[in-house]
């Protein structure tokens, strides 16, 4: 028999008063600002934001080591957390649309308000359907499922050791790079950026590459684009691409719905009358649960109206729904491991638009209760996914998410705001004229999602002639591309190749890298400019071959350890040493932000 672990004396007894305290301290403090800081700068830099789970649980883990294979419980608490405070820093692209539209931006208050309140509804939302996503339906929640196998994996002293040291590495080669890229002129003409790279090494060669393909091929029809009148001379590219590739998300995401929901129905009827197994720790009382989504439900409906002066019609659309995305972008996010929650605002707005929504700031407001209400929903479903398979308490869980929520809803609006008045160029719509989009496009701060977001609120006041065109061509481009790839790799006989002969495995990943690449990830190449695209498939390029290489060396390793678990991909090298990249950058540019803003304020 085992003998137990024994607890190193200074931590506080596990479920006790400082334990929690203790925990919930380094999550708020520590783990989750430097989520939320990372989360924001990727979306002001680059347009979209890596979850902190991993990165939290790793470094949650260094604290809770010292309670042996139980700490992994204490480490999920603080991911949580401090997850949910990087989701809803990610939202301050709410904030920067507000700019860019022109909008009076609310005193702080207001704005701190209608965060929390949207993000609390989204918790709510989020917990009300974790019973059938997660516990009936037994959804995979890859990204869950990888943050589970990593706590448990973090057991081992010598791995946690070598996850902060790769964390480590990264970070300050991000931090090194970031400065550097920003100082020497050489590096600048370059447009470096190591947090791109990052992002790239995290996702490999196959979409990263496929990222290159798109921004190539818009760059081409560029000349085309002119002599249509879609674009002036000048003008980049993305200014006509983000609809195409608007378009090209949605037109998949109608084929992916559809076989989600085929999907949803074969597992419910196969589960019909099974009885669900689920542990005293994972229960939550209903009756608190719908008390909890009527109150935040109210709270935003009046944040929204008599707070923000919104139209009581389209507040109560959006918040409708939000039940409807949650289940829907669950789902997606259960299976496939994406939450498209920018393509819930945009189809949001335009069924806003349907009922007579004119005015883009209240478009922007409306929509963000989905966009809020759906990320930090999917979150909790996530985070109950890796709990479930951990055996933590899911009532905790739900608390660590509150605060985490509380403090995420307050860093948005103040990181967002820190970012816009250090780096003036982010408040620039690069949108409203030629010369606000050249000096967007050099600095390098791409923000496709807010570019995204305020491209779609533009057309309800400023309608172009080619603006729904070039969406539906994008429509019909990413709806016939998903098809045909869905049937393509579901052949036996094609699956039989591309998993056999080298030459198999080289068309297969030319198939997904240029040939026949998926909407999803080519349409990155539509939002950002040709260099951001650039660096980002040279990170997947780096990351892809850096694994190739040393595959060999790594299974005889494992072997060696007698090593018969294998562990996930968030745990490798590359991925682990992207993220420090990302994390080093984004404390690069916060670094050089504030010492911009003192010596403004010196003089």
């Amino acid at each position: 028999m085992t003998e137990p672990h024994k607890r190193s004396r200074w931590l506080p007894t596990p479920g006790s008063v400082p334990y929690h305290l203790m925990l919930g301290a380094i999550a708020i403090f520590f783990l989750g600002p430097l989520g939320g800081v990372t989360a924001i700068f990727m979306v002001f830099k680059i347009g979209f934001f890596v979850g902190g789970q991993v990165l939290a649980g790793i470094l949650g883990s260094s604290v809770t080591y010292g309670y042996g294979p139980e700490g992994k419980h204490g480490a999920n608490y603080m991911q949580t957390m401090a997850a949910s405070v990087a989701s809803m820093a990610g939202m301050g692209t709410l904030v920067q649309a507000m700019v860019w539209t022109g909008m009076e931006q609310p005193p702080l208050w207001q704005l701190v308000a209608y965060f929390l309140a949207t993000g609390m509804f989204g918790v709510g939302i989020g917990m009300l359907y974790t019973p059938i996503l997660v516990d009936k339906l037994q959804l995979t929640f890859p990204s869950g499922l990888a943050v589970a196998n990593i706590l448990r994996a973090l057991t081992d002293k010598t791995l946690l050791k070598q996850s902060i040291a790769r964390l480590g590495t990264g970070t300050g080669i991000g931090i090194a790079g970031g400065i550097a890229a920003a100082k020497i002129a050489a590096l600048e003409v370059l447009d470096i950026s190591t947090s791109t790279f990052g992002a790239g090494m995290i996702v490999g060669a196959r979409i990263g590459l496929s990222a290159i393909t798109a921004g190539l091929t818009f760059h081409f029809l560029s000349p085309k684009f002119i002599e249509m009148g879609w674009l002036k001379p000048g003008e980049p590219f993305r200014k006509v691409a983000f609809l195409i590739a608007l378009g090209m998300i949605m037109g998949a995401a109608i084929v992916d719905i559809g076989l989600l929901a085929v999907d949803a129905a074969k597992r419910i009827r196969e589960k019909k009358g099974a009885k669900v197994e689920v542990s005293e720790k994972t229960k939550s009382s209903n009756r608190r649960l719908y008390a909890w989504v009527v109150v935040w439900g109210a709270l935003t409906f009046l944040t929204a109206t008599k707070v923000l002066g919104l139209s009581p019609l389209f507040i109560i659309v959006s918040m409708a729904l939000v039940l409807a995305f949650t289940m829907i972008n669950g789902i997606s996010l259960g299976i496939t491991d994406s939450n498209p929650i920018s393509s819930a605002f945009v189809v949001t707005v335009m069924i806003l638009a349907g009922i007579g929504l004119r005015e883009p700031k209240v478009g922007l407001l409306a929509a963000g209760i989905v966009l809020v209400s759906t990320s930090i929903a999917g979150d909790m479903q996530q985070d109950r996914s890796t709990g479930a398979r951990l055996g933590s308490d899911r009532n905790i869980q739900f608390r660590y998410q509150v605060v985490g929520v509380t403090m995420g809803a307050i860093l948005a609006v103040v990181m967002a705001q820190l970012f816009m008045k250090a780096y003036p160029v982010l408040s620039l719509n690069p949108l409203s004229s030629q010369e606000a989009g050249d000096l967007v496009e050099k600095s390098g701060w791409q923000s496709a999602m807010t570019y995204k977001f305020a491209g779609a609120l533009d057309s309800l006041t400023h309608p172009k002639a080619h603006t729904f065109l070039a969406i539906k061509i994008g429509l019909a481009i990413g709806f016939f591309t998903e098809v045909a790839r869905k049937i393509l790799k579901a052949n036996a006989g094609y699956k039989k190749f591309s998993e056999g002969p080298v030459q198999g495995r080289v068309f297969d990943f030319l198939l997904d890298a240029v040939f026949l690449p998926s909407p999803y990830a080519s349409s990155f190449g539509g939002f950002v400019g040709l260099p951001t695209s650039f660096w980002f498939g040279a990170g997947g390029t780096f990351s892809s071959l850096y694994d190739h290489f040393t595959a060999k060396k790594k299974r005889s390793e494992e072997a060696a350890s007698e090593t018969t678990e294998e562990l996930p991909s968030d745990m490798s090298t590359t991925s682990l040493v992207g993220g420090g990249l990302i994390a080093g950058d984004s404390i690069a540019a916060l670094i050089l932000g504030v010492i911009g803003l003192l010596s403004v304020v010196g003089k």
